[in-house]
C-alpha cells in the first residue's frame, strides 16, 4: 500500500495555532479583495452545489476567502498537483512509480475513478486557465486510471465539473473561449465547463505573482515526505500572513454580504440550495 503524500498547509479556518508565526510581519496590502469576493461568489453560484476542487495554487486565494465566509466549508478543498512536467517533451512520460504515487494522492482526496463513478454531487476542479492543458491532463489521468482499474468512466465522468478563471477580455460575438480549442473538453457532459474570468491584473498576480504557503507539487515531490516539512522563511510568513487576513475577510459581515448579492445575480439563484445559501450567509457566526 503506497502512502499518500501532500505539502503542509495551515489550516486557517480553524483559528488559534499559528502562535508567533505572524510577529513582526506587515499587514498584507488585500488590493485584490473586491474582484476576489465576486469571483469567489460567482465559483460557488456556479459549483452546482457540488464538492469544489481548487487545483493546483492559484486560486488558494478563492479556497481562502470562502473558508472563512461560508457558513459550511466542509465541501471546499484544496487539491495540490501541478502538471508542468507532464507533456510530450523527453522525461515527460510517467513512470509507473510516479503514476502510484500520483493516484495515492489522488484517492486521498476522494478522487479515484472508483469513488467518481459511486458520488453523487458534481465535482468541480477549478483554477486559472490560459489553454486548459492541465485541466486535459488532470482529465486524462483519471480516464486512463478507470481503464487500468475497469471502474465506469462514464458514470465518472458524469459527475466531473471544470470552472475556468481565465483572463477578462473584451466580448463580442466572435469571442472565442479557451474551450473552444480544448478537444478533451468534448468528453465531458454539456454544460460541464464554466467560467468566472478575472481582471487581467489580478489574474497575473493569483498566477504568477503571488507567494504561495506551499511549494509547487510537481512530480518531483509526489513521493518526498519533505514537503509535510512547514516552512518558516521570511516569504512564507508574508504568504501566511496574506492568507489568514483573507480567511478573517471573509468572517467580517461586510464581506460576507457582498457575495450574497453578487450570488442573488446568478441564473442558479432559482435553485433551493443557493437561495438558502445566500440567506444563511450573511447571518453565519463568526469563531469566538
Amino acid at each position: 500500500m503506497i502512502e499518500p503524500n501532500r505539502p503542509f498547509r495551515w489550516d486557517l479556518v480553524r483559528p488559534g495555532h499559528l502562535g508567533t508565526l505572524l510577529d513582526g510581519i506587515p499587514e498584507p496590502d488585500l488590493w485584490f479583495l473586491g474582484e476576489l469576493i465576486d469571483c469567489a461568489a460567482k465559483v460557488v453560484a456556479r459549483s452546482e452545489d457540488g464538492e469544489l476542487y481548487f487545483v493546483g495554487r492559484s486560486v488558494d486565494s478563492v479556497f481562502d476567502l470562502l473558508g472563512g465566509a461560508l457558513p459550511d466549508p466542509a465541501r471546499l478543498h484544496l487539491l495540490p498537483l501541478s502538471t508542468a512536467s507532464m507533456d510530450s517533451r523527453p522525461g515527460g512520460r510517467l513512470h509507473p512509480a510516479e503514476v502510484a504515487q500520483l493516484r495515492a494522492n489522488l484517492a486521498a482526496h476522494g478522487l479515484s475513478p472508483a469513488a467518481l463513478a459511486r458520488g453523487s454531487r458534481p465535482v468541480v476542479f477549478a483554477d486559472v486557465v490560459s489553454t486548459g492543458t492541465s485541466f486535459g491532463q488532470l482529465l486524462g489521468i483519471l480516464r486512463d486510471w478507470a481503464a487500468d482499474e475497469r471502474a465506469d468512466w462514464t458514470a465518472a465522468v458524469r459527475r466531473i465539473r471544470i470552472l475556468g478563471l481565465p483572463r477578462r477580455t473584451h466580448t463580442s460575438p466572435n469571442t472565442r473561449r479557451w474551450q473552444q480549442h480544448a478537444e478533451w473538453t468534448r468528453a465531458l457532459p454539456a454544460g460541464a465547463v464554466r467560467n468566472v474570468s478575472l481582471d487581467s491584473s489580478v489574474f497575473s498576480y493569483f498566477a504568477d505573482h503571488q507567494q504561495k504557503l506551499t511549494r509547487s507539487f510537481g512530480r518531483g515531490f509526489w513521493a518526498d515526505g519533505e514537503v509535510r516539512t512547514p516552512a518558516r522563511d521570511h516569504r512564507t510568513r508574508r504568504a501566511l500572513a496574506e492568507a489568514a487576513a483573507l480567511v478573517e475577510a471573509g468572517r467580517s459581515p461586510a464581506v460576507r454580504a457582498r457575495p450574497a448579492r453578487t450570488m442573488s445575480r446568478e441564473p442558479a439563484i432559482a435553485e433551493p440550495w443557493l437561495r438558502d445559501l445566500v440567506r444563511r450567509l450573511p447571518l453565519r457566526a463568526s469563531p469566538a
